[in-house]
């Protein structure tokens, strides 16, 4: 009977050391974690808010981690291609994803079918900034405010075309708010990214569209004429232009938090250590003023808050999607 004792000893010995393998080799990872180049990739096109806010963080966090982190833009399938790439990478902490908050939030309501599960196949790191969008028109559309915009809308139904990153991508669900509140017709033009849209705006080939942040600097050069903040509150950079909401469009809200991903099952060590480098990083001034440069606040949360925001934001904008019928498609 002793020997039976000790065999059954030993035995439950092995199983609790075996179950406590994969956690001791996932803290020994994250204690040396980084030892090589740490990939981030954004799910849109360059130029757009997400891949500047990535690049605007990258330089810093290098600095901080001792190791290269390289950012690599791969757009498309309004952010789902990026987003499956990191969601089937190796979950070591070497590929990161920076995204807008709509592939989370926004793209499960939208495709049909999705090759993977951001709810489930990401898990959040960091938020970075929360983007707001300001609604812009070209020059040559005869309004010099918001509420002459709306009636010159509604005088000329189907003669305004506003551009957008893409279906689903918080401007066109912000143009997509603007035309339910306001019963204005207006032609949806999707682009693969916002920079796209914005050169074809300042072409002259779309007449307004809701920015995030990127052409702030041709509103300063005159190229572009604010209309209306599409934000619960005013933005700093431009206290004169309105919100939506004074306007008369009650509870306008199309901000959307971008941040930093990673593949489920990312040690917890990792992912900690990744929020505390970026949330430092954001609280430092000189990055705070080039998000904020973009017409962004800079967002330093844990990755609960995060998460939170993302579920939040699901409900909200998962509400005009199905009034307005949107799809991807």
């Amino acid at each position: 009977m002793k020997a039976n004792l000790i065999r059954r000893t030993l035995i439950t010995s092995l199983i609790v050391s075996a179950g406590a393998l994969p956690v001791l080799m996932s803290a020994a990872h994250a204690q040396n974690w980084p030892t090589k180049p740490i990939k981030v990739i954004v799910n849109f096109p360059p130029g757009g808010a997400a891949d500047q806010i990535a690049r605007i963080v990258a330089q810093p966090l290098q600095e901080a981690l001792g190791q290269p982190v390289v950012v690599e833009n791969r757009g498309g399938s309004g952010g789902n291609i990026g987003g499956d790439a990191v969601a089937k990478s190796p979950a070591d902490g070497y590929t990161l994803l920076m995204s807008s908050g709509g592939m989370v939030s926004v793209n499960p309501h939208i495709y049909a079918k999705m090759a993977f599960d951001p709810a489930k196949d990401l898990t959040p790191v960091a938020a970075a900034a929360r983007v707001l969008v300001f609604l812009v028109s070209r020059p040559g559309v005869p309004v010099n405010n918001i509420a002459e915009f709306i009636s010159y809308a509604k005088a000329n139904p189907g003669k305004l075309s506003y551009g957008s990153p893409g279906n689903g991508s918080s401007p066109h669900l912000a143009g997509e708010m603007l035309k339910s509140q306001t019963g204005i017709f207006a032609v949806h033009v999707p682009y693969r990214g916002a920079a796209p849209a914005l050169q074809d705006l300042l072409a002259g080939q779309i007449d307004f569209y809701f920015d995030p942040g990127i052409g702030l600097n041709q509103v300063r050069a005159g190229k572009l004429k604010l209309l209306a903040v599409g934000s619960p509150k005013r933005s700093p950079l431009f206290p004169d232009a309105p919100t939506l909401d004074e306007a008369g469009l009650k509870g306008f809200d199309a901000d959307t938090v971008f941040g930093f991903y990673a593949p489920t099952a990312t040690p917890a060590p990792v992912i900690a250590r990744l929020n505390q480098e970026i949330n430092r990083i954001l609280g430092t001034q000189a990055v705070k003023d080039r998000i904020a440069a973009l017409g962004g606040e800079a967002l330093p949360i844990t990755p609960a808050e995060f998460a939170a925001k993302a579920t939040e934001d699901t409900k909200r904008f998962g509400a005009i999607i199905r009034e307005r019928k949107i799809s991807a498609d």
